[in-house]
């Protein structure tokens, strides 16, 4: 039932050969790649108004200078990242470029800094597509944390299915979303020059001041309102994490599609706030709000321009934006979960994260990695109650801190290059790129220094507890890693034999699995041959010592006995036994048992074989042999087996 299940919603499995086929082209890589920053339009704006309206309507003059500021960053940044993917494809991203150039330790900060960011991206984009949601529909309100778990789940079991599968089906709300908007905004334009009035529902509003500003206050609120607006870049460092994705010619794809994610995103949050301060969009939390009707719920930022440009909340065109909206922010998780397991991939083949990370899954998607994003996503929603206004507060530190490490080990790695370059032009390129590197390195620098200020105890502090804890967790996972290597090096020379093999076959009862077990182990031909049996009830030892007389059978029956009717015990104390004796010799300890095909057939079966196996791994030159007797209710599970490895359902999943 598990195997039917799992291929209903995951798909068939697809073979390793097959993964060209996975890589995507530009139209597909832009919706998948590039959803969240071009997501973060729908909130940025309205973050940046939420905090100046802190001051009164009159700080919101300061907007234009503000989203100018987030601009020449986006414009930045991008152009950096372009030297990035060119210069690294292999898609370490920044974690790549900081161990490269920074060292090791740098490495593992920017990868505790993205691992952190990823899991924010869900969290924030799923909470924020609710909330645009619940714009659309007041009534849900009461409902946000299931919604977004829900959608969490949805786009979970999407990414399973594989990168190109999920691809696809996220490409359709991607594109809508840049039509729908991109029409909203050359509406919105045209109804202005042509006379036509833009007036959103929350215009009439005045808002209360929550304390005077004046003085530093003043710059204060409008740089940390920049800080705000700064999640607009956030995802423009996906495009280089995931450069394998792309088709051939991997890095220039990669790029270009990086150049149009910039334009695109820029064009876009540009166009929203001004239209925003055209129709006088007033963002306040609700007790700042003055002149509001009874039970009134404000509606996003993006969603107010578009009842303005439409004409109302019930126009085709505000449905359009509403819905398309909301369907690209949850689809913006879709960016963390092409980054995050890639990124996992890579830092569990580097010994820094569980190996299991490393593998992909039945669909050449890297699963384990999906799904503990997936958990840790579900975890910050319940906490934070899918409220983006907290939620956002933890957002954009670990962007900051990856670009940062990034344009400075770009920086390096223009450096290393010129000292052995002699080509002119290739070195006038070179200090072009570094150039551009540096500008970034320091622009992202003092933005992160910002952020930090601004967001610290308004709940950034969080971030900033857990990326150290995160560090330090990958560096003990390196420790471990790199101690099991040592003690596992083989030694120089041929290995050492012991000097004799003394066999116990454990026996509870005489069956078929316990005549296997006795025919294996004289197979093998030990040292020594002895089967074993726990006393724990009298009446049976003694019927099991006549069954194993009158077979004749030829091997020594030990008993043991357990007063406290344990198995473990007696058998560890007899194998300890024999190890005192001759500490040159092994012991290998032949476990009979059989095997069901159901998992509640287990529950049924009181396990004690698995028990003593896990007692006996830690017992030093003791080995030990399952001697497995499949039931026919096994048979299910082997045939399941069967079909799953089937060439032609292999050939169909693809």
């Amino acid at each position: 039932m598990t195997s039917v299940l799992k291929r209903g919603f995951v798909g068939r499995p697809v073979s390793s050969d097959q993964i060209e086929g996975t890589l995507l082209p530009k139209k597909i890589a832009l919706p998948v790649f590039a959803s969240d920053a071009m997501s973060s339009v729908s909130y940025a704006t309205e973050e940046i108004l939420l905090v100046l309206t802190l001051g009164g309507l009159a700080f919101i003059h300061f907007t234009p200078w503000i989203a100018l500021g987030v601009v020449v960053l986006m414009v930045t940044v991008v152009a950096s990242y372009r030297q990035n993917v060119h210069a690294y494809p292999s898609g370490g991203g920044d974690y790549e470029v900081a161990t490269v150039n920074l060292g090791p330790k740098f490495g593992v900060t920017v990868a505790s800094a993205l691992l952190v960011d990823y899991v924010l991206t869900v969290a924030v984009s799923v909470s924020a597509g609710v909330a645009n949601f619940i714009s659309a529909v007041p009534s849900l309100a009461h409902h946000r944390v299931s919604i977004a778990a829900v959608v969490v789940l949805i786009i979970t079991l999407l990414n399973l299915r594989g990168v190109r599968e999920s691809g696809t089906a996220f490409a359709i709300p991607t594109y809508a979303f840049l039509f729908t908007i991109l029409l909203m905004i050359a509406l919105g334009f045209i109804k202005m020059l042509t006379g036509g009035e833009l007036r959103a529902e929350s215009a009439g509003f005045s808002v209360a001041p929550d304390q005077a500003y004046t003085g530093l206050a003043t710059v204060f609120l409008a740089l940390r309102a920049f800080s705000s607006g700064c999640t607009a870049l956030t995802g423009v460092e996906a495009i280089s994490n995931g450069v394998p994705a792309f088709q051939k010619p991997k890095s220039k794809n990669a790029a270009t599609t990086l150049l149009l994610l910039g334009v695109l995103a820029l064009t876009m949050f540009v166009g929203v706030t001004a239209l925003a301060l055209i129709a006088k969009v007033h963002m306040a939390a609700p007790e700042q709000l003055v002149g509001t009707p009874p039970g009134y719920q404000e509606r996003t930022a993006i969603t107010q321009v578009a009842a303005a440009v439409f004409g109302s909340t019930h126009s085709l065109g505000f449905l359009a934006v509403a819905a398309t909206t909301t369907l690209i922010l949850f689809l913006a998780a879709n960016t963390a979960y092409n980054g995050f397991p890639v990124l996992g991939s890579i830092l569990a083949q580097d010994r820094y994260l569980p190996r299991q990370l490393h593998t992909r899954g039945d669909r050449l998607a890297y699963s384990n990695g999906i799904l503990v994003l997936a958990g840790f996503a579900l975890l910050l929603i319940v906490a934070f109650q899918a409220e983006v206004t907290k939620l956002i507060q933890l957002y954009i530190i670990g962007v900051f801190v990856s670009f940062v490490c990034s344009q400075t080990g770009m920086v390096r790695h223009w450096q290393r290059l010129l000292r052995t370059e002699t080509d002119p032009n290739n070195r006038r390129q070179m200090r072009r790129s570094q150039t551009i590197n540096t500008i970034g390195a320091g622009m992202t620098g003092f933005v992160l220094v910002l952020v930090l200020v601004t967001k610290f105890t308004r709940g950034a502090w969080i971030v900033c507890v857990a990326m150290p804890l995160i560090f330090l967790l990958m560096q003990g996972i390196r420790k471990h890693y790199d101690r099991v290597s040592r003690e596992l090096e083989p030694e120089p020379g041929p290995p050492t034999l012991p000097t004799r093999v003394n066999a116990i076959v454990l026996v509870s009862k005489i069956h078929m699995p316990t005549l296997r077990a006795l025919a294996y182990a004289k197979a093998t031909h030990p040292h020594t041959l002895k089967a074993i049996t726990v006393n724990i009830d009298e009446k049976d030892t003694k019927a099991l010592q006549e069954e194993w007389q009158r077979r004749g059978i030829s091997i020594d029956l030990v008993t043991v006995g357990s007063p406290y009717r344990e198995i473990s015990r007696p058998v560890l104390d007899y194998v300890r036994g024999i190890r005192r004796t001759s500490p040159r010799d092994v012991v290998c300890v032949y476990v009979p048992e059989y095997v069901v095909g159901h998992w509640w057939e287990n529950i049924l079966h009181n396990q004690s074989a698995l028990r003593l196996k896990g007692r006996l791994l830690f017992e030093p030159g003791v080995m030990v042999t399952s001697v497995p007797w499949q039931l026919e209710s096994s048979q299910a599970r082997m045939d399941d087996d069967r079909v799953d490895n089937r060439p032609g359902d292999v050939r169909r999943g693809a």
